[in-house]
């Protein structure tokens, strides 16, 4: 059975023919290759098109390290498309496993890249080009830079429960709490039992995402990175700030002196981080005052099985882990996402009269629309019914708001126009935001 991922299928298919170089983006082993050159290439023979017309070339793959060498990537394409009255398709898969060589005709100059082979190709009119990339040679933002805005990125996710719940099927609580636990990485879906499902996050991270990140970033404090990765996955949903964690790490670790970790190292690492995929910033936003602040900010990691893997599985608070499945959700429907802040009158116990700032969970925009949300895992009285809506009647605008909530499995509206539904609910319709 073959896991659907039509959101990002629609996405290449909207690209197709644009002019670009379409990037296939994102944490590995979520799926890219998959996508182009099992779905895609699928969905181009469904069309008509035929086989010897897709070019696939597979890096990783003794049988094309010939390729490796741009200049000869090149050249064989050209031999195959240049002149042709038919449109072709080329797949290069794994492409940061391209090697640099010399410039045959400067051999003393800057040496050809798979940049350099890409971009002429995409000089032939008739080739649509598709590279994935993912390893610590190919992290997000030296793609783009690299391309110069001649490409379009498509960001591939893990599996978001819909695309989880469509594979597994059964009970959607027992889905649910399956996902929660292990996330949405595909491969998971592959694995016999709880012990080879946890054996392979652990391993994902121990041998392939911090291992990438002290490579291509030479990282000296590898023990620095690794405490930095703990604690963001301890308090994903919480508001941090590197200076908050250096101080924790300084206390835990007892660190003085020349070995103090700084707030600028740990800024830099959970940059390494991002860019990496592995999590995501969420800032605050001023709703009424439309202005960011600096810090503190919250930090989502990109799987809440990865994020429990790192754990040991040992920090099971569903209030937050259910913020983050609702967070990357969004994201994976194409929203921008913030933490809102508003501010709202309170006499202080001197009796004068305060602002102070109420927190929304996410003010979600795509387009032109913005919808604010709540995360409450469950509201068991009116004091926490009044807490979750307060911030929504500060907000002086009349864009729709929801309560996501674990404990209901009916959407209903109260009085005040908020859309109280359950988290299976909202995260099986897309149509919700």
């Amino acid at each position: 059975m073959e896991i659907k991922r039509d959101v990002y299928l629609k996405k290449i298919v909207s690209f197709m023919w644009d002019g670009q170089i379409k990037v296939i983006t994102g944490i590995r082993r979520c799926g890219k290759s998959y996508l182009l050159r099992t779905i895609f290439k699928n969905y181009l023979l469904e069309q008509g098109v035929g086989e010897d017309h897709i070019l696939i070339f597979e890096m990783d793959l003794t049988k094309d390290i010939r390729y490796r060498n741009p200049l000869e990537l090149a050249k064989t394409v050209r031999e195959r498309v240049e002149g042709d009255a038919e449109r072709f398709y080329l797949f290069v898969d794994e492409i940061q496993m391209s090697d640099e060589v010399p410039n045959p005709y400067n051999p003393d100059g800057k040496q050809i890249t798979f940049y350099d082979a890409l971009n002429d190709l995409k000089s032939l009119p008739n080739l649509d080009i598709y590279v994935t990339g993912s390893n610590s040679k190919m992290l997000s933002g030296d793609i783009l830079t690299e391309f110069r805005g001649r490409s379009d990125e498509i960001r591939v996710r893990p599996l978001s429960f819909a695309e989880y719940y469509a594979f597994t099927g059964g009970d959607k609580a027992e889905a649910f709490g399956n996902y929660a636990f292990y996330g949405g990485m595909p491969l998971i879906l592959s694995r016999p039992d709880d012990t080879a499902k946890a054996d392979y996050l652990k391993g994902l991270f121990s041998e392939v995402y911090l291992k990438d990140i002290v490579e291509r970033k030479k990282i000296k404090r590898e023990d620095v990175l690794s405490a930095t990765l703990d604690l963001l996955c301890s308090s994903v949903g919480s508001l941090t700030n590197p200076n908050n964690i250096a101080n924790a790490l300084n206390t835990r670790q007892r660190l003085s002196g020349e070995n103090a970790v700084s707030a600028n190292t740990v800024k830099s690492y959970i940059g390494h981080l991002t860019d990496a995929y592995l999590f995501e910033e969420c800032r605050r936003y001023d709703v009424k005052g439309k202005d960011y602040f600096d810090y503190p900010n919250k930090y989502y990691c990109v799987d809440t099985g990865l994020r429990n893997a790192r754990t040991g599985f040992r920090q099971q608070e569903m209030t937050h882990i259910m913020e983050n499945i609702i967070y990357n959700d969004l994201r994976i429907r194409g929203c921008e996402v913030d933490v809102g802040v508003v501010y709202g009158a309170e006499k202080s116990k001197s009796g004068r009269s305060v602002q102070v700032p109420r927190e929304i969970d996410f003010v979600a925009t795509r387009g032109g629309k913005k919808v604010y949300i709540q995360s409450a895992y469950a509201l068991e009285n009116d004091e926490k019914v009044l807490a979750e809506n307060r911030p929504f009647s500060l907000t002086g605008d009349y864009f729709p708001k929801i309560i996501v909530r674990h404990d209901i499995r009916k959407r209903w509206y109260d009085e005040r126009g908020v859309l109280n539904i359950g988290i299976l609910d909202f995260l099986l319709d897309d149509a919700v935001v």
